[in-house]
């Protein structure tokens, strides 16, 4: 039985948690202003940094249907910043993977990005900074399993 103060909480919740995604994107926003990219062209250099992903993986990571993401892939290529390479297990698929200059965009949008939602975060406890992130963890993984 749901009572009227469990329906609040949820609610407070929820807008808790969208007030929480607006600040995040702030944040993605003005770092990708920063460094003259838009903020799916950092995500997507964060997401390769650590190697070749597929554009499969890469659809179901940005949330990108296959044609936005291989425009996104073409406009970040143009730039020098990434490079297609074809799949040694499918001649079909290709990865990408980051150039000189976008492994140092990555790093550097990804060290601002984490340095600035670091300090928003400054001002809790350590234990409450702890559940934090393990709440989003938890989340997360549901909503992975999903």
């Amino acid at each position: 039985m749901t009572t009227t103060t469990g329906t609040a909480k949820t609610a407070e919740l929820a807008e808790a948690l969208v007030r929480l995604t607006h600040l995040v994107q702030q944040v993605f926003n003005e770092v990708a202003r920063q460094h003259d990219l838009t903020p799916q062209q950092v995500q997507l250099l964060c997401l390769v940094a650590d190697g070749p992903v597929g554009m499969g993986e890469l659809t179901r990571s940005l949330h990108l249907e296959k044609s936005s993401l291989t425009g996104l892939v073409d406009r970040v290529e143009r730039r020098g910043l990434v490079a297609r390479a074809r799949d040694s297990h499918d001649r079909r698929a290709c990865q990408i993977q980051l150039t000189g200059e976008g492994k140092r965009l990555a790093i550097e949008s990804h060290h601002d990005v984490t340095g600035r939602l670091e300090a928003l975060a400054s001002e809790l406890p350590p234990a409450e900074r702890t559940r934090l992130t393990s709440a989003i963890a938890r989340m997360v993984a549901a909503d992975a399993a999903g």
